[in-house]
């Protein structure tokens, strides 16, 4: 990704330091956020200084390989242990998290270098699937298509390049003359401040889009498709993705849209038989409640938006059953939201 001219990964590490794009400030500061231990990098990760499915898998990769580095300095080998406990505690339901997790401690086994090595070329392989998922996904993308996203699986989301977005990015860059529909994404925004971030950062027409407003766009027939990315994608074709992806594919199958799931096999889970087995993070009610900005000196605020006094819940994702699904694309190419065409995925 380019940003004021310079190239960036979202997350990277010099020496024993995890760095990674602070997207709690995006989209009105860009800033650097360094962890120098492991739990750094964990705190990071529960509170969203990084997110999106590849991102986080990335970063728990890190965080894994430098508590390596840390009970190889220390001496302290039941700190390992520890940190791969607390790292898997960070967001329950992403299961990129987990894989680069089991990946990198059992690489840590051999030496901490071998684990740093390991969570390297897991960055490395998510940008590079991304990437695929792009060309593979631009192929589905018409001239002149008109496409609704949800939340952010833009290169912020992974390493770089993204899912979601990244056959939005390389249909722009070969002249398809795409327009992008931001969903916004309540309650934190991630449509409507990271990927509205990105695509003006990238130059793709689009505008933001109130949550209640798809439904409408949908009957006036301004949209033609929906990419969604994905951060756990069971045995059986569900998907579980940001909360308010499922209203997206109810209605698109009502109006006879085209709803796609980009995600690399990185997040296929093997061991979940069905959506009803993917552990559902449930977040802080204040992320509902209260609302952050900046006021018109550019001063950071946090404003109170909903009724003082009352509760509210804040489940962080819901499951897409297969059968709303168009396809899933993935590194490999276009598959069905299948048991059978997912097992065969998984065994290539």
């Amino acid at each position: 990704m380019l940003i004021n001219d310079k190239s960036y990964q979202t997350v990277w590490m010099e020496g024993n330091t995890v760095m990674m794009i602070n997207q709690n400030l995006l989209p009105f500061e860009f800033s650097i956020h360094a962890c120098k231990t492991h739990w750094d990098t964990c705190m990071a990760i529960t509170d969203m200084t990084i997110r999106g499915a590849g991102a986080i898998g990335a970063a728990a990769g890190f965080a894994m390989a430098q508590a390596y580095l840390e009970a190889a300095e220390t001496g302290n080998e039941a700190l390992v242990e520890e940190a791969r406990h607390d790292i898997a505690a960070t967001r329950p339901t992403a299961r990129n998290l987990f894989y680069a997790i089991e990946q990198v401690y059992e690489a840590g086994k051999v030496s901490s270098v071998n684990a740093k090595t390991e969570a390297q070329r897991i960055a490395l392989n998510d940008m590079e699937d991304s990437r695929k998922i792009g060309q593979f996904g631009n192929a589905l993308i018409k001239k002149n298509a008109r496409i609704l996203t949800h939340c952010n699986a833009g290169w912020l989301a992974f390493v770089d390049y993204g899912t979601a977005l990244s056959p939005i990015y390389m249909a722009h860059q070969t002249g398809k003359n795409i327009f992008v529909y931001a969903g916004e994404t309540r309650p934190r925004g991630q449509g409507a401040r990271l990927t509205a971030w990105e695509l003006h950062n990238e130059g793709v027409p689009h505008v933001i889009v109130p949550d209640s407003a798809v439904a409408s766009l949908m009957a006036q027939r301004k949209i033609d498709l929906v990419i969604v990315g994905a951060d756990r994608i069971a045995a059986n074709g569900d998907v579980a993705n940001k909360i308010g992806t499922l209203d997206r594919a109810v209605l698109a199958q009502h109006f006879g849209i085209p709803f796609y799931v980009a995600a690399p096999t990185t997040t296929f889970d093997k061991h979940c038989r069905s959506g009803k087995d993917i552990p559902i993070e449930e977040r802080s009610a204040d992320e509902v409640l209260y609302q952050d900005g900046i006021d018109s000196n550019g001063n950071r605020l946090r404003v109170l938006v909903c009724s003082p006094g009352s509760p509210a819940i804040n489940p962080a994702f819901d499951v897409t059953p297969a059968k709303l699904i168009t396809g899933i694309l993935t590194e490999k190419g276009l598959i069905e939201a299948n048991r059978k065409a997912i097992t065969s995925l998984l065994k290539d």
